[in-house]
């Protein structure tokens, strides 16, 4: 089914959610809060869940609630997460089916996204797990995303896809998650 999200086919990324970042960012406890649930669901599900930190020095570390999700950071200085080569070679793990999500919607999650999109990757944008300062930044942002390729999907379309019938061994503590 490839017309889906497929979690055995899926690597979650989570870009730049940092301390010194996410208070500036415009409903940034609600963009954290969907953060947490998808990556909370991708661990149930054997999803990897790979984090970027822009700077941390200057932007400091991952927030701890994403931070305990993660299975690799990739520390970064470029906007594109696709110029590290350490990033890259983390994607070479059998799966075609990326889903992003982060801060800032409009800099390092769009550039991010572009880069797997000119390498011929198949994304998803997680569209109520993105932020910027400004709203119309984000907008902007997912707009651009789209006419590039990538699926617009929130978290919850994502999580109903992943287990693909009620019936899944995890729907129940999913379904948690999401009420």
């Amino acid at each position: 089914m490839t017309y889906l999200s497929d979690a055995s086919r899926a690597t979650l990324i989570i870009v730049d959610l940092q301390e010194k970042l996410m208070p500036v960012i415009l409903d940034g406890a609600q963009v954290l809060q969907r953060a947490v649930i998808l990556a909370q669901a991708a661990r149930l599900l054997g999803i990897p869940v790979i984090g970027t930190a822009q700077q941390p020095l200057r932007l400091g570390p991952t927030v701890a609630p994403i931070h305990a999700l993660l299975d690799r950071t990739i520390e970064k200085s470029s906007f594109d997460a696709c110029a590290q080569a350490e990033f890259m070679e983390i994607l070479l793990n059998g799966r075609d089916d990326l889903i992003v999500l982060g801060c800032e919607a409009h800099v390092c999650v769009l550039q991010t996204v572009l880069g797997l999109l000119h390498r011929h990757r198949r994304v998803k944008l997680v569209s109520d797990a993105i932020g910027s300062r400004r709203s119309g930044d984000k907008i902007a942002a997912i707009d651009r995303a789209r006419v590039a390729g990538a699926e617009i999907v929130s978290s919850e379309m994502l999580m109903f896809e992943w287990m693909g019938d009620s019936n899944h061994p995890k729907f129940r503590e999913i379904l948690k998650l999401i009420k």
